[in-house]
């Protein structure tokens, strides 16, 4: 006996029946759906005269799902459908062609195959001529899965290009989110460009500069909300923006940690686009993941900075250091994050002694304090005590700082106008020399090698050794060149670091800024002596012959 179709059982030999019919309509840009073909009217039009003309069919519901991609079927439209095919409430689905009903190869066939005849449902897809039980054979066909895959292909397609379309604008410097990120407006006559919006930037560089100055995160949060600042999502809906973050409620306007946190680690203060920091799993799973830094399409100087390069630098590696304080301190001290045991190398911890007449404030090694008393000693050192003699060298780098820097502009102006630059003159000139002359060899070797005088091993290793001349030579000439434009320039006496330093001439008390700024470390050592390590890399004070300051001498004499 011929097997029978499990759409052949559905209503068999009932020609008379009613049929209780479901119109499903669906369009989706994401799907590539432009065409006005493909429109809701258009489907609604079509499948209303297709059912109208057979009066064994009555029309229940349309189902409709504007904006929803056929990857996967968990449109909102499309279950309100299923749930009534289940409760039997409509018994026939008819739609335009496949790619209506969806675009998961998977999905549909278990729609098609399995969901639909358990449930008695008749299925129709009018363009594509299907029709599960006026023509069993057509939803059997084994035309109707390779048009599934077609259809799922072409979204996927679709999916590729628009990726690929917006990964082009993020490298071009486009900003391509729906809102402006917070400190930023779109422009008026250029939607993929950012402006700076005034009045949110003031709280961006009101975040930068209280955190610089010793502000704790938490801290931060508790200043603006007692100052009825609106957070970032709050602000948007304030300005009329329909945010789906921005949260209606009761707490939705208060600052936390992580927001300021957020902001401070943010290169968009900086003028850097950082985009794609997440992307969606697939296709045909709408969910979103993080994107790992390195992958991340970053775009320099695409828009006008709010917070300079130095202070978000500074803000950077503050928030790498350990600043852990209870959650009601508002302020960090001064050291906060910079002093750290000589031998371990953890973070000192700031303790506090009351005494009945007497109130003081030391450091003491975390590791003995906290892990194992054994591991390392206390390396303890007064708050006070450390203060005077950090505050005592940096006067007297200070003052190096302003000496050298009168020293080394006599000296640049000496060497710019006396044989120093007529050194670097004739040097440069038998540089460019050295090349011409390689490069004419170079090219002399070659007919040499085609006339038969040179071997094929010769002209290689000749060419090898005149390349490496050319490349010496032309080596030799920036570093030259480059030279000489400091000396014009006045590079030496332009030292950042140097700069810095002078700014504090006469400096009476240590504030966070001034740590921040000229300090990398502090190191206590057993017994009260520190090394004090500056952030002068490339300066004056990076090598040891300039100058003569014993930090240690100087710290022990303190004590």
């Amino acid at each position: 006996m011929a097997r029978t179709s499990k759409y052949e059982q559905i209503n068999s030999g009932s020609a008379q029946a009613r049929w209780r019919v479901g119109l499903y309509i669906r369009i989706s840009r994401e799907d590539g759906d432009k065409l006005e073909s493909e429109s809701v009217g258009s489907q609604k039009a079509l499948l209303q005269r297709y059912a109208e003309e057979r009066p064994e069919m009555q029309i229940f519901e349309i189902y409709t799902d504007d904006g929803w991609s056929g990857t996967d079927f968990n449109r909102p439209a499309f279950q309100k459908m299923l749930k009534d095919a289940a409760n039997k409430k409509i018994n026939c689905v008819i739609v335009k062609d496949l790619s209506r009903f969806g675009r998961n190869y998977v999905e549909a066939g278990k729609y098609l195959e399995t969901v639909f005849p358990l449930f008695g449902v008749r299925f129709i897809a009018v363009n594509d001529q299907i029709d599960s039980v006026g023509n069993p054979a057509s939803v059997n066909n084994i035309i109707v899965p390779f048009k599934n895959i077609i259809n799922d292909e072409y979204c996927r397609d679709i999916s590729v290009k628009v990726r690929s379309a917006l990964d082009i604008r993020r490298k071009q410097g486009k900003f391509i989110g729906s809102f402006a990120p917070y400190g930023y407006k779109k422009d008026a006559t250029d939607r993929n460009k950012l402006v700076i919006d005034e009045e949110a930037a003031q709280t961006v560089r009101l975040i930068f500069k209280m955190f610089i100055e010793g502000n704790s995160i938490a801290g931060i949060a508790r200043e603006l909300n007692a100052k009825s600042v609106p957070n970032p999502s709050e602000y948007k809906r304030q300005k009329g923006l329909n945010c789906n973050r921005a949260s209606k409620n009761k707490n939705s306007g208060l600052w936390v940690d992580t927001t300021v946190r957020r902001i401070l680690c943010n290169q968009l203060y900086i003028g850097n686009l950082v985009q794609k920091k997440n992307e969606v799993i697939s296709y045909k799973i709408h969910k979103t993941r993080a994107v790992e830094a390195s992958n991340r399409i970053v775009a320099e100087n695409t828009h006008e900075a709010i917070v300079s390069k130095e202070d978000f630098e500074k803000a950077r590696k503050l928030l790498s250091r350990d600043t852990r304080v209870s959650p009601k301190t508002q302020r960090l001290s001064v050291f906060a994050g910079f002093v750290k045991c000589a031998d371990c190398g953890r973070a000192m911890q700031k303790r506090t002694v009351i005494q009945p007449n007497k109130r003081y404030e030391y450091y003491v090694c975390s590791t003995y304090k906290k892990l194992d008393k054994t591991a390392c000693t206390k390396h303890a050192i007064r708050a006070d005590i450390l203060e005077e003699t950090v505050l005592t060298v940096l006067n007297k780098y200070i003052n190096l700082a302003v000496n050298f820097d009168r020293l080394a502009e006599k000296v640049r102006l000496a060497q710019k106008n006396g044989a120093f630059s007529q050194r670097l003159a004739n040097e440069l000139k038998a540089k460019r020399a050295e090349l011409d002359k390689a490069q004419k060899l170079l090219l002399d070797i070659y007919p040499d090698f085609k006339s038969g005088l040179l071997s094929r091993e010769q002209y290689l290793a000749l060419k090898e050794k005149y390349e490496n001349a050319c490349t010496c030579a032309k080596s030799a000439i920036e570093r030259t060149e480059n030279e000489i434009r400091d000396f014009e320039n006045g590079a030496d006496s332009a030292n950042e670091f140097i700069t810095a330093l002078k700014r504090y001439k006469g400096l009476h008390n240590l504030t966070r800024e001034v740590v921040v700024e000229l300090i990398e470390n502090i190191y206590v050592r057993e017994g009260g002596g520190i090394d004090l390590h500056l952030k002068c890399k490339d300066a004056f004070l990076s090598a040891e012959e300039y100058f003569e300051v014993n930090t240690r001498a100087c710290s022990e004499n303190l004590q």
